[in-house]
């Protein structure tokens, strides 16, 4: 038998091996300032494209005035204990409502985390009869929610109705022998790649199969919609989406989420979601915050034209300048150039430090290898001079790129690694 930790000493995992190369920089970096448009990095300012503060809520005047007074008037304990012993209030019932009327669901639940969140109402839904199929590049939540189903599961290809299709033959077949249910699971938005799910094509399904249908909305509520509703309602679909997700930590800038659906099913999460009944409530001053956000996501549609404005810039700037950013239908913008680790490495850090440009890397086994990824997050506090520079700075790398300049560099970081 051998030591538990044998392993974890000598395989620090597909990411973890780069630790001491990439942590404090591109891994686990330090953005410092007042979250906006342009931020502090190692001294530097930047335009920062890496925070996902879509309608700029985070640093909003308005917004942050509430959290102080909220946090004034309660702390940061207030309510103390679980939903379901003593952290329940009328302004969390509140919250929940106006959630459930602003996404045409019949009632919502609110949910400490997103992550968590997201996995716990799979977890809750489906029982060891049932089958759910999701979408194979659905995020880690929901992956690791599926993976504590204990019954059968299937992936369908990405966005690929015909593969869906042909998992849910198959998953007939199984729930006829268990005797139980199907559960579909879709991503409004891919924060990846940027596709919108294909809702529209995956309900009309129903027609054919008995299922029901799961969309973890995290980058679509509040950036698509009316008044950000979210993707179910871009696609005219919202009604017949059975449940229905988002977190706060994106458009409502904030910590927490919901979960809605009809009054049945949010009562039977209510008092079978083992993450929520057992969790100490959601604190106040995150609800009265959330309160305050929703209303300005209903009331403030300045907030999601100039983002819009800003997305439009940014995607139109970059595919006239000749740059993949595969098939985006959302603010999340994906820019793909081809390159090893160690090459992208060198990239970013030039693209830091050189060119005062913050956005998120994404590189093996997130995506395939030989890929690199730079996710830019447009957000309304972003202008159309950050935009400017930016494609200027992209044009820049990508003729380093070209030209070998980041695998010579590459090659002196191998180097200084096997040494």
């Amino acid at each position: 038998m051998r030591d538990l930790f044998d392993r974890i000493l000598k395989n620090k995992g597909p990411l973890g091996k780069w630790a001491s190369q990439a942590e404090g920089y591109f891994v686990f970096p330090k953005l410092e300032g007042p979250i906006s448009n342009r931020m502090k990095f190692k001294g530097k300012e930047v335009i920062t494209w890496s925070v996902n503060d879509y309608l700029g809520l985070a640093n909003n005047p308005e917004i942050r005035k509430v959290d102080a007074e909220a946090a004034a008037k309660y702390g940061s304990a207030y309510p103390m204990g679980a939903r379901m012993m003593s952290g329940h209030t009328d302004l969390h019932e509140q919250l929940e409502n106006e959630l459930a009327t602003f996404v045409d669901k019949e009632s919502a639940y609110l949910l400490n985390f997103g992550y968590q969140g997201i996995l716990s109402t799979v977890d809750t839904l489906v029982s060891k009869d049932d089958v759910i199929v999701y979408d194979i590049d659905a995020h880690a939540c929901i992956v690791d929610g599926v993976r504590l189903h204990i019954g059968k599961r299937f992936t369908y290809k990405h966005n690929d109705i015909e593969s869906l299709e042909k998992n849910l033959q198959r998953a007939t077949k199984v729930a006829e022998q268990t005797g139980g249910g199907i559960l579909v699971i879709s991503e409004g938005v891919f924060g990846m790649r940027g596709q919108q799910g294909r809702l529209k094509e995956i309900v009309a399904l129903k027609e054919k199969y008995n299922f029901r249908f799961l969309v973890d909305d995290a980058h679509g509520f509040g950036t698509l919609g009316e008044n950000g509703k979210g993707t179910g309602d871009e696609q005219g679909v919202q009604d017949q989406i059975d449940i229905y997700f988002s977190t706060f930590a994106k458009s409502m800038a904030s910590t927490g989420a919901f979960v809605a659906a009809d009054k049945e099913i949010i009562d039977y999460l209510k008092y079978n979601m083992r993450s929520q009944m057992f969790a100490k409530s959601l604190q106040m001053q995150l609800v009265k915050g959330a309160l305050k956000r929703l209303d300005m996501l209903r009331t403030r549609p300045e907030f999601k034209i100039k983002l819009w404005e800003n997305v439009s810039a940014l995607q139109n700037g970059l595919k006239k300048n000749g740059f993949d950013i595969g098939l985006t239908q959302s603010c999340v913008t994906p820019v793909y150039l081809k390159g090893s680790i160690p090459v992208a490495m060198s990239l970013v850090k030039d693209l830091r430090e050189n060119y005062g440009i913050f956005c998120s890397i994404v590189v093996y086994p997130v995506i395939p290898k030989g890929l690199i990824l730079l996710r830019l997050i447009p957000t309304a506090t972003h202008t159309l001079d950050d935009v400017r520079i930016t494609l200027n700075a992209f044009s820049g790398i990508r003729e380093k790129l070209e030209n070998g300049t980041y695998l010579r560099l590459s090659e002196a970081i191998m180097s200084s690694i096997k040494s």
